[in-house]
Parts: structure tokens; C-alpha cells; sequence
């Protein structure tokens, strides 16, 4: 499998597909959120049975693209969700199993939180992309693209994959979701430094962060040598990219003073 392969092909689960256009999604898709799988702003939750997610109930939000694949660009948790069972039909192992082997495990990782769905008998019961780590947990992942992929001795993560999320993977352009840039969205991470607004200002073209729900943070920023996150545990607004400049910032002053 690579990022360009189809994605539907690798998740059974979803067939008949309840809209044709899903036929041309690629994975790469699924996770810069040019799929038109139901964004964010359709106002649908994120939560529920795999049935309603694939598209099987009835309920057109989740049936119908929201707009043909690679055509724009907005934010879809449900497009990660249906990254996570692309995982599981490409390697045979649900999602946190996989992740828990391969990434978790060389990275010395001790605390997790996986978050699963039902479905019915035809759909079966898989976890989602949704996951809950300390900071440091979070902290082994960031150092590890940070060093390119590699944990000590041993490649842990694709360094191809850790080159491509320093750019925008799809060729949409303007504001898009959260009036962030769409150049602004990678493979799964974002690039902060590249948001034309105040909120890029001081931030590193090749920083890349991923803000989470409860205003959790996982960011590395290349050129500094610098890895930050944040675990909050509660809900609010969080000027994420704020804290990031601070950080930032702190670690330039530091290097001019050396």
C-alpha cells in the first residue's frame, strides 16, 4: 500500500459504498482532509457505530461526500477514523494493536488510551484513530520524527513520511477549516509556520504540530532542535500556535545568548 493507493480497497467493511465517489479516495486523502468525507463543519458528531460512520444508516451526512475527493479541503474526523481501519485491512491488526507494536513498544511508551466503536455483526467493533497520551508519551513520538524517524538505533518511522509532513500534501489553496491556510495541512500534522495570519507570525516553516481536543499539543520544530507538548486534561480555547511561538522564542533567546 502507499498513499496514493485507493483507500476504500483496503477497508471491506465499507462495501457496497454508500456514495460512488468514494471509490476515488486515496489514503493520502484520508489524512490532509481533502477526502469530502463528512468535515467538521457539517455539524455531525464524531462519535458513533461503524454502520453510521461507513455511510450504511441512511443518514446523507455520512453517505454523501461532502465535495468530490482532492477538490478542497476541510477538516473530517471522520476521515481519520476510516485512516485507522485502512491500518487494520492493510495489516491485519486492528489499529491500537498495530500501533502498540510498531511504534509504541521501540519508543518505550507505557501509558495509553485507545478509543473504540461498536458496530453490528457485519460492521464488528474497531477502534478509531482517537488516542490518549501523556505529554511525555507524546513527547517520545515528537523526538522520534524529530531524529527523522529513528529511536536510538533502530527506524521506527519512515523517514519519507517524516520528509513529506514538513510540506502540504495536496495542492488546495485559501482559507480553509478554523480559517487556517490549506497549505497549513500535511499527512496528519500541521504546519503552523506556514498560516498567513498572526497566528504563523515567529513560528518555523518546518515546525509541525498536531493540537488535540481538551487543548492537548505534540509539536517538533526541526530546526531548533526543539520538541514541546501539552497535556491539559480539560476543554477550552487554546491559542495553540501561541504557545508554540513562546517556545519558540525562548529557545532563540537561549541560542543568542550562548
Amino acid at each position: 500500500m502507499n498513499f496514493d493507493d485507493p483507500a476504500f480497497d483496503f477497508i471491506p467493511w465499507a462495501r457496497p459504498l454508500s456514495d460512488p465517489r468514494k471509490a476515488k479516495i486515496t489514503v493520502k486523502q484520508l489524512l490532509n482532509h481533502t477526502s469530502g468525507i463528512v468535515p467538521e463543519s457539517a455539524g455531525v458528531g464524531n462519535r458513533g457505530r461503524w454502520e453510521w460512520i461507513l455511510g450504511h444508516t441512511g443518514d446523507q451526512k455520512t453517505a454523501r461526500l461532502a465535495f468530490d475527493p482532492g477538490t478542497d479541503l476541510d477538516y473530517s474526523t471522520h476521515g481519520l477514523h476510516h485512516a485507522a481501519l485502512v491500518c487494520e485491512g492493510v495489516t491485519g491488526m486492528p489499529y491500537d494493536s498495530f500501533a502498540i507494536e510498531k511504534l509504541f513498544k521501540p519508543l518505550g511508551i507505557e501509558k495509553w488510551w485507545f478509543q473504540w466503536f461498536d458496530g453490528d455483526e457485519k460492521h464488528g467493533r474497531h477502534p478509531s484513530h482517537g488516542l490518549g497520551l501523556p505529554a511525555r508519551e507524546m513527547a517520545r513520538i515528537a523526538y522520534c520524527m524529530l531524529r527523522g524517524g529513528r529511536w536510538k538505533q533502530e527506524k521506527v518511522i519512515p523517514k519519507w513520511f517524516v520528509e513529506e509532513t514538513a510540506a502540504p500534501t495536496h495542492s488546495i489553496k485559501g482559507k480553509k477549516s478554523f480559517d487556517r491556510d490549506a497549505e497549513s495541512w500535511s499527512h496528519g500534522w500541521e504546519l503552523p509556520g506556514r498560516l498567513t495570519d498572526r497566528r504563523g507570525r515567529d513560528i518555523p516553516k518546518d515546525a509541525r504540530f498536531k493540537p488535540g481536543s481538551g487543548g492537548q499539543l505534540i509539536a517538533f520544530v526541526p530546526s531548533l532542535d526543539l520538541v514541546i507538548t501539552r497535556q491539559t486534561g480539560s476543554s477550552g480555547s487554546w491559542d495553540f500556535e501561541e504557545y508554540l511561538r513562546l517556545a519558540c522564542r525562548a529557545v532563540l533567546q537561549e541560542k543568542r545568548e550562548e
